[in-house]
């Protein structure tokens, strides 16, 4: 196995940005009252009883304000067809919402048309975590028809995989 060595030592978030580019994600919008909305490649199931999810957003993001203060969530994982639409939620200074199909759900969250799955969940945790904060909700209804091919970013780029079946 061979080990190269960097010439210049990065910051160690430098580091970790660049390595994490190396692991695939699943690409989802979550959406919350207001409306608000972003596209995330942090979200993850916590525990299956309860049944829990998470996800992480930068403090400093445009929609953090309305994401700490949403009683609920819903997160739609996006198919391999839908790159525009997570590109259109991870535009900063722009309505993500203008062209979009929604419709509002239990607490007024958006539930956005057209994508292959959506769950809602209630928050019950929000933790600061370094430069992010990491927010924790129980299931409440999920939904779609999961078909397609999921959309994942990898290396700076959206894409998706076959599986051979």
């Amino acid at each position: 196995m061979t080990v190269t060595t960097p010439t210049t030592v990065p910051s160690t978030g430098d580091l970790l940005r660049r390595t994490l580019r190396r692991q695939a994600n699943t690409v989802a919008v979550v959406t919350v009252p207001g409306p608000a909305g972003f596209t995330a490649t942090s979200f993850t199931s916590a525990s299956l009883e309860p049944a829990l999810v998470s996800f992480y957003l930068a403090a400093g993001a445009s929609t953090a304000p309305a994401v700490r203060a949403a009683d609920v969530f819903a997160v739609h994982l996006l198919a391999a067809e839908q790159t525009e639409l997570a590109r259109g939620f991870a535009r900063s200074g722009v309505d993500r919402f203008t062209g979009v199909e929604w419709a509002p759900g239990e607490g007024g969250v958006p539930l956005l048309a057209g994508v292959d799955a959506w769950l809602t969940a209630r928050t019950v945790q929000v933790h600061d975590i370094g430069d992010h904060f990491l927010v924790v909700g129980r299931l409440l209804t999920a939904g779609g028809p999961a078909r397609s091919a999921p959309l994942v970013h990898h290396d700076g780029a959206f894409g998706t995989f076959g599986t051979g079946n």
